[in-house]
């Protein structure tokens, strides 16, 4: 059977349960002194990686994590291999620097390339930008099958991969052949938590450090940023007391 080289993408992104603030010159959202974590969609690509493994001992022959990020994007890399990570690779930015998705996937495509992966798997969208672009961009530079936004990912056969995905009205099952590019849903899994004492074997696995450059990459954007405000406040309901008064006032607010 073949043995399968998977690639796990991984994101340092403002925690969830944080509430993003606007900077002072309205150009980004403030990051100092935030607190930082992994993309809740990697947490999600990583478990079932892992579970990939633990289902199939003798297929998965490596788990690689990649990060594209200021030094300490280090902290979820190490979380990654707590997890269950063999090892990763951290692409070294400056940091306020930012890459958009089309120059993130050329990054995969290399790293894809020069590790002989064979199954990336990465989160549908990270949640800052929540452009949900990297994994189609992937598959196209490589030209490789993609099934996106798994809910279920099963092994079949000897290369076989059979996805399963959430549609309106009901479920979709996708079946492609290796190698292929899957992002990952929410309902796929529930994260595990890394215990300590993986934590502390996390420590001594292989993080290799590496430049843009190294991969050959050009990071330059091609978009700017004009302007980053907060949304306005939402505006309180309001009580009719009968149809009569429902229509008049979506008539008064244009809605019929």
């Amino acid at each position: 059977m073949t043995a399968l080289r998977i690639l796990v993408p991984v994101k340092r992104v403002i925690d969830y349960a944080v509430k993003p603030r606007v900077n002072a010159t309205q150009t980004a959202v403030e990051t100092s002194g935030v607190k930082m974590s992994m993309n809740p969609f990697d947490e999600l690509s990583i478990e079932e990686s892992v579970r990939l493994r633990e289902k199939h001992k003798s297929r998965v022959a490596d788990i690689l994590c990649l990060s594209a990020g200021p030094p300490k994007a280090q902290d979820v890399l190490r979380t990654a291999m707590a997890m269950g990570a063999d090892r990763s690779i951290l692409v070294e930015l400056g940091e306020k620097d930012e890459l958009e998705p089309l120059a993130v996937a050329k990054l995969l495509k290399e790293v894809v390339q020069k590790e002989d992966r064979n199954l990336v798997v990465l989160g549908k969208q990270s949640i800052d930008d929540d452009a949900s672009q990297t994994g189609q961009m992937l598959a196209g530079l490589l030209g490789w099958g993609q099934a996106t936004c798994a809910s279920k990912v099963e092994l079949v056969g000897e290369k076989g991969v059979r996805v399963t995905r959430e549609v309106d009205g009901g479920e979709e099952v996708l079946e492609g052949e290796l190698p292929m590019v899957i992002t990952t849903d929410l309902r796929l899994n529930e994260p595990r938590y890394a215990s300590l004492p993986n934590i502390m074997k996390a420590k001594k696995k292989p993080l290799e450090k590496k430049k843009l450059a190294d991969f050959g990459v050009d990071g330059t954007n091609r978009l700017k940023t004009i302007k980053v405000t907060e949304p306005p406040p939402r505006q309180g309901g309001g009580k009719v007391d009968s149809v009569d008064g429902l229509i008049a006032k979506l008539k008064e607010l244009g809605a019929i």
